[in-house]
């Protein structure tokens, strides 16, 4: 019994991060299928499949993120604008780490596309997660 209770203790404590990490490792799969999938099986090039992908991701992230891991509370059209678009110029900018990250080791070092899509995509969410905690999905001080 108490051992259960620790776990669930520990659950709520840290609920929006293990979630964060689940949704995350989904996020990051499917931008890598995505990614393998468009270079791979379509033949796309790097960079278009890596922006391609990135959509994807980010439309995923979004939707499981303001649902699921910090239980967004905006409603109206203005609130949920300005989180859209928030959310969104965030992931823009974490994109172009990705892109960055995929053009100078794939594109100029010729290393390998799928393991720097990886390693990029760690990267970038840890990026994502701090930015969505502290300013997309923050709550207020006066909420809980």
């Amino acid at each position: 019994m108490i051992r259960k209770m620790a776990v669930r203790e520990l659950y709520e404590k840290y609920k929006d991060v293990i979630l964060y990490i689940f949704f995350g490792v989904c996020t990051t799969i499917a931008n890598v299928a995505a990614y393998w999938f468009l270079a791979r099986l379509l033949g796309w090039g790097v960079m278009l499949s890596t922006v391609a992908a990135w959509s994807l991701a980010v439309l995923l992230a979004y939707l499981t993120n303001r649902k699921w891991v910090f239980g967004s509370g905006a409603k109206g059209v203005k609130e949920i604008a300005k989180e859209i678009t928030s959310f969104f110029i965030c992931r823009l900018v974490t994109g172009v780490i990705d892109w960055g990250c995929m053009y100078f080791f794939v594109g100029m070092l010729q290393w390998n596309d799928v393991m720097i899509k990886f390693g990029a995509n760690v990267v970038v969410i840890s990026l994502n997660y701090i930015a969505s905690k502290l300013f997309i999905f923050k709550k207020d001080k006066g909420s809980i």
